[in-house]
């Protein structure tokens, strides 16, 4: 008897955690462009309810304001016109660069400097940046004059006041900004009260609740390779954020050497390790993102420990003489599926 109970209960709390009267729902996919690179959304509505092209004109609206507040590539952004601008008097800066900024530097100090917004000079000269001409190596001295630049150390935020203390540190969100933009978005959709969805962004994404047929949305990751796309692992994150940050993609080669677009703050060069992909799982876009990124530049052993001291999430993929190995901490295990 007292297993009869145990299970009819257990069945009863399965099904209250599936969305009610799931045949009046159906699954709408927005698609659009944003930040250099795509998006999809996908929400799920009432069958009743398809007024979904106003839905996306504030998407569109949304994204478009976020990318004049923190594009690199746009010449008159606000980030732009901060760093064309060389006064290390504070400047006022909207609340959406302030928000983004204030996670980039806490970041930056947790990871002590690892993830760094202001290592742009480098990625440029390296040819990762607006330009991409990844052409040859940086000299010694090149890499010396504008490491000079950079460090998360040279700008502080308070409020809304951002202050540059050498006049030619130059700011990229690039890092960080994509998490925000799904942020952003979800956030929207929360507000009208749209609560199942899969908001993406050039690879980063947020989701929450269940799909139009009640199961749970299911994420798969990469295998990190260039010659094919093909599935690593799938993971059931629930109503989570997942970013993922590898160095598989974007590189160059010169005389023979494979150099990625990720750069170490610390040696002004990119990172030259076995490490190849970082997955995070967290509630924020924008914060998994940054710490995807900044686990890549730490390489397999240092970005495993500094997870579990943290108690994030994260999932590693490293290069081996036989293969890629795969590891997790203890709270990304939960999610696998």
């Amino acid at each position: 008897m007292t297993r009869f109970v145990y299970i009819a209960i257990t069945l009863l709390v399965l099904v209250g955690c599936f969305p009610s009267n799931n045949l009046d729902r159906k699954e709408v996919l927005l698609q659009g462009r944003t930040m250099g690179t795509t998006y999809n959304i996908k929400v799920i509505v009432s069958s009743s309810n398809d007024d979904t092209k106003k839905l996306k004109k504030e998407i569109d609206s949304a994204l478009v304001q976020l990318n004049q507040e923190m594009s690199t590539y746009i010449e008159d952004s606000e980030l732009s016109l901060i760093n064309k601008n060389t006064s290390t008097q504070p400047i006022n800066v909207s609340s959406g660069l302030a928000r983004v900024v204030k996670e980039a530097i806490r970041l930056g100090e947790l990871s002590e400097g690892k993830l760094d917004v202001t290592v742009g000079p480098l990625v440029n000269l390296w040819g990762f940046g607006p330009e991409y001409k990844p052409e040859k190596v940086p000299s010694n001295e090149q890499l010396a004059q504008t490491q000079a630049n950079v460090g998360i150390e040279h700008i502080t935020l308070q409020g809304n006041q951002l202050t540059k203390h050498i006049p030619n540190v130059y700011i990229d969100l690039s890092t960080i900004a994509k998490g925000y933009g799904v942020d952003l978005i979800a956030e929207l959709l929360e507000s009208k009260q749209i609560n199942h969805y899969l908001v993406e962004i050039g690879g980063e994404m947020r989701l929450k609740g269940f799909k139009h047929t009640g199961e749970l949305w299911h994420v798969a990751i990469e295998k990190p390779i260039t010659t094919e796309r093909a599935v690593q692992q799938v993971i059931v994150p629930k109503d989570n954020a997942v970013a993922t940050s590898g160095d598989y993609r974007i590189y160059f080669e010169s005389d023979g050497q494979r150099f990625s677009h990720i750069i170490d703050p610390s040696t002004g060069r990119p990172i030259d390790h076995k490490l190849v992909s970082v997955t995070v799982i967290h509630p924020s876009s924008m914060t998994a993102d940054g710490l995807s990124t900044a686990m890549m530049v730490m390489g397999t052993e240092n970005a495993l420990a500094f997870a579990e001291k943290h108690g994030f999430a994260a999932y590693l993929i490293s290069k081996s003489e036989n293969g890629f190995v795969e590891q997790s901490t203890v709270k990304f295990r939960q999610y696998l599926k």
